[in-house]
């Protein structure tokens, strides 16, 4: 999508719809976006949000520091509503096809006030948010159920693996590829 991403080349910060929640997004790099959509939603400037890439060969590529264990696992979870923490941070990579296209990564965060409900429709976006950024977008009711997020900065070495927050998708599937890898 175009839009999208000519929006993130330019500086700007997106409301967009995830294959979860509405999100915010912006360019990881460019720190005057980043302060910006931490600014509208009202988050510490401390905790860490997500780099989102809407193609998991992209998002594979751009990952030098995983290995083969870690990366096969990734391979078998991506793209999905899953959030994935390795030693470089927090990464996801949605079940998007209408944003394949997309290439470059985005910092992401859900597109609410810090500590609020995460919103399934656009509507449920705060008037402030949708008021600050420079793109918004429509993608109609969402499932509503963040994406799970999921420790794999210990997987390379010795298989272990743990959920931080459960969401959409369910630990069994977490497991079931874990468990394939011998972990």
């Amino acid at each position: 999508m175009r839009g999208l991403e000519d929006c993130i080349a330019a500086g700007g910060v997106a409301v967009f719809p995830s294959d979860t929640v509405y999100g915010l997004a912006c360019d990881p790099g460019d720190a005057a976006a980043v302060a910006r959509l931490y600014a509208l939603k009202g988050r510490p400037p401390g905790k860490p949000s997500a780099v989102m890439y809407f193609n998991r060969d992209a998002a594979l590529a751009a990952l030098r520091e995983v290995g083969p264990r870690t990366r096969v696992m990734l391979e078998a979870l991506l793209p999905g509503a899953l959030t994935v923490v390795l030693a470089s941070g927090g990464l996801r990579v949605p079940d998007l096809p209408e944003f394949a296209d997309v290439r470059r990564p985005v910092l992401q965060s859900s597109a609410n006030l810090s500590g609020e409900p995460d919103p399934r429709r656009l509507e449920d976006v705060p008037q402030s948010i949708r008021d600050g950024a420079d793109l918004v977008l429509d993608g109609g009711e969402l499932p509503g159920t963040p994406s799970t997020v999921v420790d794999l900065r210990d997987f390379e070495r010795d298989g272990t693996w743990r959920v931080l927050r459960a969401g959409a998708v369910p630990e069994a599937t977490v497991a079931a590829a874990a468990g394939t890898l011998g972990a």
